[in-house]
């Protein structure tokens, strides 16, 4: 029987970039979580932390859409590059100004500064479609790269909390730092793989998020991001509490392994549902599995309760990078990966200040209650949302005919 995933790395050149897509989106998972462990060990308090990584999350997912415009425009390499000189000077100030004891509204300005760090798995996804567009082939890259996503959420929060607490505060988000200045590198000079610029001017005065499909799905994500971002601080307060703060790592990367090991299964499957019902589903599935967590009482509940929870998150990612490039232009792909990628920054940076909030005003579980609220949005804005949904194939003929 013929593996799925080893038939799309026979093009030329997918190994390659997606071995430096993996590396160079490493601090993704790492930057966030590293600030919260940075914060809380230098000032001993989860608010601050939680809010300045939420900006940080929040700067990102604003901005990052914007320079996947001009990627659109004029090609990974040329904006890539800039952008990443750009985070890494206002990373490594952000870790100085904590180091150095710097004004609270430092930390905030540089966390700011350090979302111009462009979202690598939407460019990485970029150069899937431009290989397997319109075949079977696409769904299965996209859910070989949610498993990398997951992998990448399972070793960055380790790799990050880890450093922190058992070398230095700044540890953490030092490592971010070097991955990524590796790693877009890497990525940038395989010319060969990399999408050609297909938009024109017109296409970078018209924003993909205008399209009704694209909004839900993107609303949709935030809420999604939101139980994400909850998750993380609440596990490293969940765990502090119970006097092993270090093992919030290990939960969080159980978390992911439940997600991984269904997204690979999910990846080959061949489903007839719609999009848009696959997507109900799995969204539905995400608001149920938050329910238990209001009964953990102990790290091992939490972390069969994650992964459980975990089932849901790869189906979901996968499904709504379907819808997207269903939804959208290919003169536009690299924007609308990026919106639906960075919608889950923006939940993560509301989940993460309301539980950080939460937790420091009620005690750890609270947080989870950030969750529940998340899934029942999530749910409700699609179905709200789903007639939307099931036009996407019209939409994106009327978006590729404009």
């Amino acid at each position: 029987m013929p593996n799925p995933y080893g038939e799309i790395f026979r093009a030329p050149g997918a190994l390659a970039f997606s071995s430096a897509g993996f590396v160079a989106r490493l601090p993704a998972s790492m930057v966030g979580l590293g600030i919260v462990t940075m914060l809380s060990e230098r000032r001993g308090e989860y608010a601050i932390a939680g809010a300045v990584a939420a900006t940080f999350a929040l700067a990102s997912a604003l901005i990052t859409p914007q320079i996947s415009r001009l990627v659109d425009r004029y090609g990974q390499r040329r904006v890539l590059m800039p952008a990443t000189v750009a985070a890494a000077l206002a990373l490594s100030a952000l870790m100085l100004s904590t180091w150095a004891g710097a004004p609270s509204w430092l930390l905030f300005v540089f966390a700011l500064l350090s979302g111009l760090m462009p979202s690598i798995g939407a460019m990485v996804r970029a150069r899937w479609t431009e290989f397997y567009r319109d075949t079977p082939q696409l769904r299965t890259a996209f859910a070989f790269e949610s498993v990398v996503d997951e992998i990448i959420f399972m070793v960055g929060p380790i790799v990050a909390i880890g450093l922190s607490v058992s070398l230095f505060p700044e540890a953490g988000p030092l490592a971010a730092l070097l991955f990524l200045v590796v790693g877009v590198p890497l990525l940038c000079v395989q010319r060969r793989t990399e999408p050609p610029v297909r938009a024109d001017a017109a296409d970078a005065d018209v924003s993909v998020i205008r399209l009704g499909g694209v909004q839900v799905v993107v609303l949709a994500m935030i809420a999604v991001g939101a139980i994400f971002g909850t998750a993380e601080i609440t596990a490293v307060a969940f765990a502090e509490a119970q006097g092993q703060k270090a093992m919030a790592s290990v939960v969080l990367a159980i978390y992911a392994a439940g997600s991984l090991i269904v997204g690979l299964v999910f990846g080959t499957l061949k489903l007839k549902a719609t999009l848009a019902t696959q997507f109900l589903a799995a969204i539905t599935l995400a608001a149920l599995t938050t329910l238990p967590l209001l009964a953990v009482e102990g790290l091992v509940s939490l972390a069969l309760v994650f992964f459980l929870a975990g089932a849901a998150v790869s189906p979901t990612i996968i499904i709504a990078m379907g819808l997207i490039e269903r939804l959208v232009s290919p003169r536009q792909l690299t924007e609308g990966m990026t919106w639906g990628i960075t919608g889950i920054g923006i939940g993560m940076a509301f989940g993460a200040s309301a539980a950080g909030a939460l937790i420091d005003a009620f005690g750890a579980r609270s947080g989870f209650w950030i969750s529940v609220a998340a899934g029942v949005a999530a749910l409700l804005v699609t179905l709200i949302g789903y007639s939307r949904l099931l036009g996407e194939r019209k939409q994106a003929v009327l978006c590729e005919a404009a």
